[in-house]
């Protein structure tokens, strides 16, 4: 059985740092600011998830996975919020969307 929980605490473990390389990647990639900060709320918030369970299953039934819930938690509530406000302040600084790269419009 313990050999299972390490399996599957490894794989969250992976798993979630793949989505927060990938977050990074998205990072220098993506064409411009509304899209950098989707794709990296997205997936690091997934990544923090996954890499938060992987420890969770690691410590086991102690007060260090309390203390990972609380982290938890406040990283789901802070890490959105945050984008949130930091879209919205590049709106009200004039910045604006790329509208064009939402369209299905083919380019001649």
């Amino acid at each position: 059985m313990a050999v299972l929980v390490d399996l599957l605490s490894w794989v969250l473990l992976m798993a979630g740092s793949l989505f927060c390389v990938t977050g990074g990647i998205g990072l220098i990639r993506l064409p411009d600011f509304f899209c950098r900060v989707h794709g990296a709320s997205v997936l690091d918030s997934l990544g923090t998830i996954l890499l938060l369970l992987g420890l969770m299953l690691q410590a086991g039934l102690t007060l260090v996975t309390l203390k990972l819930i609380l982290i938890l938690l406040f990283l789901f509530l802070t890490g959105p919020t945050a984008m949130h406000a930091l879209a919205r302040a590049a709106l009200h600084g004039g910045m604006k969307p790329d509208v064009a790269a939402d369209t299905d419009e083919v380019a001649p």
